[in-house]
């Protein structure tokens, strides 16, 4: 059972928490015929078998890359080879075109009530979720548009898509050179996470521990500011070895908080969520009492 800290509770209370979501959230979704998501490593895994005619000659540098869970790198050579188009076809069939309906985590999520969520997903089923129940009142911003920082100080709810989404593929993160291309063209968007970084406490779900975008930011956020309060890292137990947990949390300030999953399905994470829902709640109901907004 995760032992919520104290301060996370506070500051989703409030409201001054994000929660960035990854390619594990959207695993848990699936089509009418029993389809999930890939994630990553599967679809990069699926297109060298589905295009070998012009990939086997790449097979064993790409299945290393995948291995050593460089998916950019990896994505990289595939996409060179097979070409964006047939990339983003690719894509659209497995991420968009089979209908995934969103889970129960997705409303446990959107229970939590965070007023910006940030997601390097491609997918759209939390944004698709999030726009239903908020009768469309979510905002929802890719990482290019130039009016994202508007609604960081209004009243509405924010979806923001790091990496982009499945319909405009020319505009999808997929490569090292699309994320070299960004940090350079849309330097104010990585500006943007910069600030949130340092303003509210990030809650990671789904995720793997090398996203660049948030390798980067929390690690410049924890030398040029140091002893600020922690982030927090959602996974399961025995995924990272205590060594590498030091590292996160001397090199990036994230918290492990560990669910148990002896059944290898993150059955718990679902419990441990409806779980912090309820913390939250009871949480807002004392600092509505005692008027400490």
């Amino acid at each position: 059972m995760i032992n919520w800290p104290e301060n996370l509770v506070d500051m989703i209370a409030r409201r001054k928490c994000i929660l960035f979501l990854g390619a594990g959230i959207s695993a848990n979704s699936s089509n009418g015929q029993g389809k999930r998501p890939a994630t990553w490593e599967q679809f990069l895994i699926s297109i060298v078998k589905k295009r070998d005619d012009k990939l086997h000659e790449h097979d064993s540098i790409i299945q290393r890359l995948i291995n050593e869970k460089d998916y950019l790198t990896a994505c990289e050579i595939i996409v060179d080879v097979i070409g964006e188009a047939v990339f983003g076809e690719l894509a659209a069939d497995e991420f968009r075109r089979p209908g995934y309906k969103p889970s129960e985590i997705h409303r446990l999520i959107y229970a939590l009530d965070s007023r910006i969520v940030i997601t390097p997903n491609i997918d759209k089923i939390y944004e698709q979720y999030a726009t239903h129940e908020s009768n469309s009142t979510v905002v929802v911003k890719s990482y290019y548009e130039e009016d994202i920082a508007k609604y960081l100080r209004t009243n509405d709810y924010l979806i923001i898509r790091a990496h982009g989404q499945v319909d405009d593929n020319r505009r999808v993160i997929f490569t090292h050179k699309q994320y070299s291309e960004a940090r350079n063209k849309y330097s104010s968007f990585y500006k943007l996470l910069d600030a949130l970084i340092l303003t509210h406490t990030f809650v990671f779900l789904g995720c793997g521990i090398n996203d660049p975008d948030i390798k980067l930011t929390l690690e410049n956020s924890n030398f040029l500011y140091p002893n600020c309060l922690p982030h927090y890292f959602i996974t399961a137990e025995d995924t990272y070895e205590s060594d590498i947990e030091a590292v996160l949390r001397n090199n990036r300030n994230l918290e492990l908080l560990k669910y148990e999953n002896s059944d290898g399905k993150h059955t718990k994470l679902q419990e441990e969520l409806q779980r912090l829902t309820e913390i939250v709640d009871e949480k807002r109901i004392k600092i509505m009492e005692n008027q400490t907004w």
